[in-house]
């Protein structure tokens, strides 16, 4: 939901929530790195678009029967603040995430959560630092997004008061979704998004996911368990918790990127997955207004 300093999301709890349930609800923040648009003195950590540096021996990804993956983003794992994230994400080397945004196919083919038939359509792939790279143009068929670089600024974030850490905090044992509590209050709410909304896109590696509908947990959760998940039941509400933000990029009007309606794109991973750098391991999901 929203990101801010320690110090502006105390003042926000604290004026509009009741002091325990604001010290609560502080606890459970969590450490993320924001991505912003660099300064000509800004130390790069990311960039969007451009073309990636790619071991000779890799391919370019590639969605079989429909065609190769857009470049959407790079990260210098070196480059991100030492000691702030609370997920063990590499240290060196560089991620990069691809997306089958419809360009290759005007749009005839959808990367959806929901279908696991989709699921080539997005991936997140880690060069180890080691790794002799060489830039890699971008197939025919796809226009590259201009290149934006990124500068890291440690920051917190926050979760949907319908995120499960939230729920079980506020309203144990009751039903997933919504529930009565000031967290879910409407002021609260309104003043959480218009400090989301005045610090430009949401660009960032860990912490709480930016969901703009469901907490995108829910939804990876219930496509990894399976179809014969009813709504967010309780194997969703648990598997939901073994998930974590890796990266997540918005829609900006600097690098040409609009996914849907003002969306963003999302990639999460299992804990020990991160740990053992499986990144094959991740999932995606997408969400819009």
């Amino acid at each position: 939901m929203a990101q801010g300093t320690p110090e502006t999301m105390r003042t926000l709890a604290l004026r509009h929530l009741p002091a325990d349930d604001a010290e609560r609800w502080l606890g459970l923040l969590r450490p993320a790195v924001r991505l912003l648009t660099a300064g000509d003195k800004d130390p790069v950590a990311a960039r969007l678009g451009g073309i990636p540096a790619l071991p000779a021996e890799w391919d370019w990804p590639v969605w079989e029967g429909h065609g190769p993956l857009s470049f959407v983003a790079s990260v210098d794992c070196a480059a991100l603040p030492s000691g702030v994230l609370d997920i063990e994400a590499p240290t060196d080397g560089t991620l990069l995430f691809f997306y089958f945004d419809g360009q290759f196919d005007d749009g005839r083919s959808a990367v959806l959560v929901e279908d696991p038939a989709t699921r080539p359509g997005a991936r997140v792939l880690h060069v180890p630092a080691a790794a002799a790279t060489v830039p890699r143009a971008t197939p025919a068929g796809l226009t590259p997004f201009p290149e934006v670089s990124l500068t890291a600024l440690p920051t917190m974030t926050a979760a949907e008061p319908w995120h499960p850490s939230v729920r079980e905090v506020f309203a144990p044992g009751a039903p997933t979704g919504q529930y009565e509590h000031p967290v879910c209050g409407d002021d609260f709410g309104e003043a959480l998004w218009d400090t989301e909304e005045e610090e430009g896109p949401s660009h960032r590696v860990g912490g709480h996911a930016h969901s703009i509908q469901n907490p995108v947990e829910y939804e990876v959760a219930r496509a990894a368990l399976g179809a014969d998940t009813d709504g967010y039941d309780d194997r969703i509400h648990a598997d939901a918790r073994n998930w974590v933000l890796l990266a997540q990029f918005d829609s900006d009007d600097d690098s040409d990127m609009m996914w849907g309606d003002a969306g963003i794109l999302y990639w999460l991973i299992r804990r020990e997955d991160l740990a053992a750098l499986r990144f094959d391991r991740a999932e995606f999901n997408w969400q819009c207004s």
